[in-house]
């Protein structure tokens, strides 16, 4: 079992996606000499030449564009946006072709892509490179949206993404990109049934935490504060936005009987309020013995200072605290 950051596992994933379709590739900008903005498709030019590792111009419109085509006739392409915040570029494509086509044909079509981007905050990037829009894809009907946290879950799923014959917004947090784990490397499934199912990560009964992205990691370095050796926390990782898995909160709230959802992402019409709002009208209503909390990131943006950055983004801290006031003050 290899040892590999998140960057590397979404290469081997990449890889294996050429390896068993031929008629598959990638584009985007800068992913073939240059190895794409944070090294992901390093190496894979060299390995499979110009014609599936295609370097594009600084067109995301083009780029989705020539996705949507290749995936109506048949083949099955993966993009790289570079940063998510650029797949605005390519709306059209995206929400009026993409996500839209199969239903407007009655079925006679699918339109099989997956649309990498680096998502996210914590580098100074600023802000026009440092959003997190994967609410914004969810209000899509048509598009999955998918957001991995570590190397073994960026691998499955974006396997998983690959044999779906649906269009996927496939957003990868850049802070993940060096995480570093043993990976297993699998074959590529025999379906998608992996997408749409969240996991618990830690399970406990005082407080059920629900995250995705890159937030998980700083909740699980949370929980293993000191000062939090008493209560018992579990962690569910959403893995996919869209469609988003609120069953398995629901089973862990009625247990817990507390729910604080932490993300990135400002608040306002975000998944962490449609969470909330699917378990305050589920079963598990009766069963919470406060209303539930959503820690999210200010509605501002994104600084490119740290000092800045680390005000508008939920830090370790602010969960503590708000760990603290949900069991404490029951």
């Amino acid at each position: 079992m290899p040892e590999l950051t998140t960057g590397q596992a979404i290469r081997e994933a990449l890889s294996l996606c050429l390896d068993t379709n031929k008629t598959s590739f990638i584009a985007g900008e800068d992913i073939g000499v240059y190895g794409g903005a944070f090294g992901v498709t390093d190496g894979l030019l060299e390995k499979y030449g110009e014609d599936r590792i295609k370097d594009t111009p600084i067109s995301e419109d083009v780029i989705a564009g020539l996705a949507v085509g290749a995936a109506i006739t048949g083949s099955m392409p993966i993009v790289e946006m570079q940063f998510s915040d650029f797949i605005v570029n390519a709306m059209d494509p995206i929400v009026n072709q993409a996500a839209k086509l199969h239903f407007m044909y009655g079925g006679a079509v699918n339109v099989p892509m997956i649309v990498r981007g680096a998502s996210g905050a914590g580098t100074g990037a600023a802000a026009q490179h440092s959003q997190s829009l994967e609410s914004w894809f969810c209000h899509v009907p048509g598009l999955k949206v998918v957001t991995p946290s570590n190397p073994q879950n960026a691998y499955d799923l974006l396997l998983a993404s690959f044999v779906d014959p649906n269009p996927i917004i496939f957003m990868e947090h850049k802070l993940i990109y060096k995480l570093k784990s043993e990976v297993t490397l699998g074959a590529l499934p025999s379906d998608s049934s992996a997408l749409g199912k969240s996991k618990v990560v830690q399970e406990g009964t005082d407080i059920t935490i629900a995250s995705y992205s890159n937030m998980v990691n700083t909740v699980m370095n949370v929980i293993n504060n000191d000062s939090l050796k008493k209560y018992s926390i579990e962690v569910i990782d959403l893995l996919t936005l869209s469609p988003l898995d609120t069953e398995t909160v629901i089973a862990s709230v009625e247990k817990t009987h507390n729910l604080l959802v932490c993300q990135e992402a400002p608040g306002s019409s975000s998944i962490g309020a449609t969470l909330i709002s699917e378990v305050a009208s589920s079963r598990a209503f009766t069963s919470l013995k406060k209303p539930p909390v959503l820690l999210s990131g200010l509605h501002s943006p994104m600084p490119s200072a740290k000092h800045l950055e680390t005000t508008v983004i939920p830090q370790e801290e602010d969960i503590v605290i708000k760990i603290k006031e949900m069991i404490d003050n029951e």
